[in-house]
């Protein structure tokens, strides 16, 4: 029988890419990671990595039993979900990753209600945009992550995770001051007004950023973006002052009035998915449950479903 253990090392590595990079995650030394594969391959018996430059590359075999192995922890994370439901008391650590307006906006009530009902479970929050949160999840880093999906520009859905829509957040054009506002032609015609205006949006690579230009050039412009940050305050507050057009999530409010002027965005683009994200097999954990729970009521309570 193959060790568990050393499969899991072979898994860490087909997500995490390198042996320096599972040695840090799981605090092993690389030379102790390279002996335990060495020794998964002697129990298999057949080879499972081959260099590639300074990068090891996993063997079909390795891609064999790493396809085994997740269905195998899918099965612990099962058992552990119904080893915790038979326990009368919630308790463990819940590692959850968000991005930064639900963490804003939704977080500090999900913990108030997390923390009267289930007080002795301890719950680690960081803040991390899908691009990253996800592969994490899949490498165990985190337990449950916080995600959204832009129209047009859907998440990646890789077999051992498993999503859960928690609302629709709408978007808007957020305009500046001094910027024109047309009275007629519709949500297109304001944001054709902001051609040659300065933008402010979201750095290359990110879903949010693919999704702002792909709608600018249906407008017929390409934006002049000026500025590039993941900190959606910061867009807020260039925004306030005048310095550049935005595209704003309601989530950025946080329950309060808007504080510049917005207009409608084009139908089919009004809005963003958020959702939640699981490892298969562990949806049913009480802790995971306890959560979805209480941001679904945290979503009613600052009244952000559409």
């Amino acid at each position: 029988m193959f060790d568990l253990h050393r499969l899991r090392l072979l898994r860490e590595l087909r997500h995490r890419g390198t042996l320096a990079a599972v040695a840090a995650a799981l605090s092993y030394a690389p030379s102790s990671v390279s002996q335990q594969l060495s020794q998964l391959e002697a129990e298999v018996g057949v080879r499972l990595l081959e260099p590639v430059g300074r990068r090891v590359r996993l063997t079909e075999q390795a891609e064999i039993l790493v396809a085994h192995t997740e269905a195998i922890l899918e099965r612990l994370e099962r058992a552990e979900a119904d080893i915790a439901t038979s326990l009368t008391d919630l308790t463990g650590t819940l590692r959850i990753a968000s991005f930064q307006t639900a963490a804003l906006a939704l977080l500090p009530t999900t913990l108030d209600l997390l923390r009267d009902r289930h007080p002795q479970l301890r719950v680690h929050v960081t803040h991390m945009e899908p691009e990253k949160s996800l592969p994490a999840l899949q490498a165990r880093d985190f337990d449950l992550v916080l995600a959204e999906e832009y129209p047009g520009s859907p998440n990646p859905r890789p077999a051992e995770l498993e999503q859960e829509d928690l609302f629709r957040d709408p978007l808007r054009l957020a305009l500046p001051e001094g910027a024109p506002r047309p009275a007629t032609g519709g949500p297109m015609a304001a944001l054709r007004s902001l051609d040659g205006r300065p933008w402010v949006m979201e750095p290359e690579g990110t879903a949010a950023r693919h999704w702002a230009m792909a709608l600018c050039r249906e407008a017929g412009f390409e934006p002049d973006v000026r500025f590039e940050t993941t900190d959606l305050l910061l867009h807020l507050r260039l925004v306030e002052q005048g310095h550049a057009a935005a595209f704003l999530p309601d989530l950025v409010w946080g329950g309060h009035r808007p504080t510049v002027a917005l207009r409608q965005l084009p139908r089919g683009r009004r809005a963003r998915r958020v959702l939640t994200v699981v490892r298969r097999g562990s949806g049913g954990h009480p802790a995971i449950l306890a959560c979805r729970d209480a941001l679904r009521r945290a979503v009613t309570l600052h009244g952000g479903q559409e």
